[in-house]
């Protein structure tokens, strides 16, 4: 039985548009929970919000039974608090314990001074939020946004896209260090499953891995020799490879035999067979490292990019080349956004494998979709094709879409006028908006799989939005303190 919020206050509890916040304060934690506040305050957007977090809830799951859930406000809150502050959960659960204000917000009032947030409680409910649900909730912030600065629903709607990398939380890789991550998972992994069955041909685990990673270190060391003779700096390099190789191929074998002994027993339960099947994953993983060593160090050969792994436990790590200076290499996935000319991030889309010209005109197409008064969008040159100027010309009343390379007469007829070169020259203030993103969470994506880089990414969106709502209302409130001291000023005087 989990309900977004119980609207019954209970004794000692104030209300959450009574909440009292600082609007003189220049930390960021006032700015989320005035916007956070302005959400719920507004009945209208607070019944959209409501009815978009309850399908946050399994379909499966019978709402009138069982034992009671994390309020759905209370994760929306924490949530947004996570990303915006780019804090991990050991900071939110100091937040949600100890913050006055913010467990005012998340409905707590004297009566519950001894509540108290458990680590895993906050980890395993904030992750129920999808990717789905961030994005409607998500328009309907932009939408209070408008209101807010009371822009009409038939209003032009002026955009600019770009794309940007989100890192994943991985470590640079190397064929040789990957071959270790697979190794020491493939050992520990067996270790814990022969603790099971009384099989002891393990038990000295932790050894074997110092073992491995002494041969790794000196593979890694070998490539740094400054001997001045190349041909002995050269067999030094692939003796050490050959040892670590020999070694790997050995554990794999070992880890292989005894896997296989554990599968005849036929009283394995579903825990463990998800074990196994994890422990062959590492396996195939370490197989697969082998041979691209041997390939490179012993027989000179290049591997082709499309054969690469980046990280075993992030696969869908990609290794970027943006050109930019001083950043030669990204590792992650890219993820674009549509800002409008008001700040707010109007939609978004994680681009698994996929490059700019490709998602020109999805992004429009879908931006529309969601806002129909959405009039222009400003691209830059990475997302050029002839075919996508033509098609944006049939779904936009206006677009800025530079073309790379030569310009033609008409190129330059088209780039000439004036609508175009106002969108060209607003169009690199979504940097600002790329940059802002990062600032507040979205540099480097901590939580695991695709799902969850895909819900970070939303609820950073989300979160940001949200900020934005929260520093317009600061804004107009700090003025309306300054001319009520001015005015107390005048009558004193």
């Amino acid at each position: 039985m989990r309900i977004a919020k119980e609207m019954q206050m209970k004794l000692g509890e104030v209300d959450i548009s009574q909440v009292k916040i600082d609007p003189k304060s220049r930390d960021d934690i006032p700015q989320i929970l005035r916007g956070i506040q302005y959400l719920y305050t507004d009945e209208g957007i607070r019944e959209k919000l409501f009815y978009a977090l309850e399908k946050t809830i399994p379909a499966t799951i019978d709402k009138t039974t069982g034992r009671p859930g994390m309020e759905l406000w209370k994760i929306f809150v924490l949530g947004i608090l996570r990303l915006n502050l780019n804090c991990d959960y050991d900071r939110l659960q100091s937040l949600a314990n100890n913050y006055k204000t913010v467990r005012e917000m998340l409905g707590h009032g004297m009566m519950d001074e001894d509540y108290y947030y458990q680590l895993q409680t906050l980890k395993d409910n904030v992750r129920l939020l999808t990717p789905e649900v961030l994005a409607e909730i998500n328009q309907i912030i932009v939408g209070a946004g408008h209101k807010l600065l009371k822009k009409k629903e038939t209003a032009k709607l002026a955009a600019r896209c770009d794309s940007f990398v989100v890192k994943t939380n991985v470590h640079f890789p190397t064929d040789i260090n990957l071959l270790f991550d697979a190794l020491r998972k493939a050992i520990q992994l067996t270790s814990q499953l022969c603790d099971k069955f009384d099989i002891t041909t393990w038990r000295q685990y932790q050894y074997n891995i110092k073992t491995v990673k002494k041969a790794y270190r000196n593979a890694q060391q070998s490539k740094r020799a400054n001997s001045r003779n190349e041909y002995k700096r050269l067999n030094q390099i692939q003796e050490t490879h050959r040892i670590y190789i020999e070694l790997a191929e050995n554990f794999l074998t070992k880890v292989k035999q005894t896997t296989d002994y554990i599968n005849k027993n036929e009283t394995l339960t579903i825990i463990q067979i998800a074990k196994l099947m994890e422990i062959e994953e590492y396996v195939v993983h370490g197989v697969r490292q082998i041979d691209q060593i041997k390939s490179r160090v012993l027989d000179g050969e290049v591997i082709p990019n499309n054969e690469k792994v980046f990280s075993l436990f992030e696969p869908h790590t990609g290794w970027i080349c943006k050109g930019k200076l001083g950043v030669p290499v990204e590792l992650g996935v890219r993820v674009c956004i549509v800002e409008d000319k008001n700040q707010f991030i109007l939609h978004h889309k994680v681009m698994w494998k996929q490059t700019d010209e490709k998602l020109t005109v999805p992004m429009a197409e879908e931006t529309k979709n969601k806002f129909p008064n959405l009039y222009s969008v400003s691209y830059d040159r990475g997302f050029y094709s002839k075919h996508n100027r033509d098609q944006l010309g049939e779904i936009l009343n206006s677009c800025s879409l530079p073309k790379k390379g030569k310009l033609s007469e008409t190129d330059k007829l088209i780039q000439s006028s004036e609508e175009f070169k106002k969108a060209k020259e607003k169009h690199s203030a979504v940097e600002s908006a790329i940059n802002a993103l990062g600032v507040h969470g979205l540099d480097r994506c901590p939580d695991h799989g695709k799902v969850g880089f895909e819900r970070y990414v939303a609820l950073a969106i989300v979160a940001r939005n949200t900020q934005l709502i929260g520093a317009i209302l600061q804004k107009r409130e700090q003025r309306l303190m300054i001319l009520r001291e001015r005015r107390q000023k005048l009558k004193a005087a």
